[in-house]
């Protein structure tokens, strides 16, 4: 058995898709020296995706306490979830493909769990396929809630200049205005505010909060929202001595918490914040899941299905998502220690 580079746990990151572009972002980040962390994945797949680009694939078959050979990619396959060359075409999931990326994120969540590593990156999925395989989740981050029994989470997106984070998720713009309740709000608020402060180490965190309606409501001209369910969750929560502000127009919040007046912004919807949070990055932005009693990573885009197996992926967002999760790693320990 091979000496661990490391006294520290290693993270653990999730392959995705077998045929998207998770195979790619892995080698590549092997290929720029990545160390102390095991690849939840195929061989076949990233076998067959080292030889399509180019690049080596000095897989290194790894079981729960072993340790890391410098220079490999260590690889832990989880039972039942092995594929064979006729299994994979880039871009066209299967039932197969689909069962894969659910057993990698099975097993992943089972390794931390059991004390074998320190964290979760993971690298994209789509939710079609996980639910062609027999996983009926929205996505990732409902999946890893029920792996840990959490009911009380959130998806936050992080980057250099802008952190944001989303009262509703996945939900159909005309059913937006009716989950904008004081409740959710103060919900989203304060998970935002215990992240910033456990998780990332700001002692007093900034919040500002996004209104729903142009120019947040113009005193209830353009919707009462605002007046109804934003103010009061925002005026408990600084009732409690949470610095928090707004509810300010969608229009200008995000320019001034990129210039750093803000910690991060609390939005009501999906693209409200993620518009402007790709705009800024695109290339380096990183997936955070709060409220898990596990640190959870992941790249802040999707399979890429139509370059898949081309060699152009971008590994940057992975990058980013394994520095923010060691980050949070030893953020959680340090504070666990004091």
């Amino acid at each position: 058995m091979s000496r661990p580079t490391s006294e520290i746990k290693p993270l653990v990151i999730t392959m995705g898709c077998p045929v998207g572009i998770g195979p790619e972002l892995i080698l590549k980040l092997f290929a720029a020296g990545q160390e102390n962390a095991v690849v939840v994945g195929d061989a076949e797949a990233l076998r067959w995706c080292a030889g399509e680009i180019g690049l080596p694939a000095p897989l290194s078959p790894w079981q729960p306490g072993d340790g890391i050979t410098p220079g490999t990619i260590p690889l832990y396959t989880p039972q039942d979830a092995g594929l064979v060359r006729d299994d994979l075409q880039w871009g066209t999931p299967t039932k197969k493909t689909g069962r894969a990326m659910g057993r990698y994120i099975e097993g992943a969540v089972a390794l931390i769990q059991g004390g074998r590593a320190s964290a979760l990156v993971t690298c994209p999925i789509t939710k079609t396929a996980l639910n062609g395989g027999g996983y009926h989740f929205p996505g990732h981050t409902e999946m890893l809630a029920k792996l840990c029994g959490t009911q009380r989470f959130a998806m936050m997106m992080a980057g250099a200049s802008l952190r944001v984070t989303l009262v509703t998720i996945h939900t159909p713009l005309a059913a937006v205005p009716a989950l904008v309740s004081q409740e959710s709000v103060a919900g989203m608020i304060d998970i935002t505010w215990q992240a910033l402060h456990h998780d990332f180490g700001i002692a007093r965190p900034r919040l500002a909060v996004a209104g729903l309606n142009p120019h947040a409501g113009e005193d209830t001209m353009f919707g009462s929202e605002e007046q109804e369910a934003i103010l009061p969750a925002i005026e408990a929560a600084r009732a409690e001595g949470k610095d928090v502000q707004g509810p300010f127009p969608p229009d200008t919040v995000f320019q001034r918490a990129a210039q750093g007046h803000f910690d991060a912004v609390v939005c009501m919807y999906h693209d409200q914040g993620l518009i402007p949070f790709k705009l800024l990055h695109f290339s380096d932005g990183v997936n955070v899941t709060l409220g898990l009693a596990i640190v959870r990573t992941s790249v802040d885009h999707g399979t890429a299905y139509d370059i898949a197996g081309e060699g152009v992926a971008d590994p940057a967002s992975l990058q980013a998502a394994c520095d923010m999760a060691r980050q949070i790693h030893e953020n959680r320990t340090r504070r666990e220690v004091l």
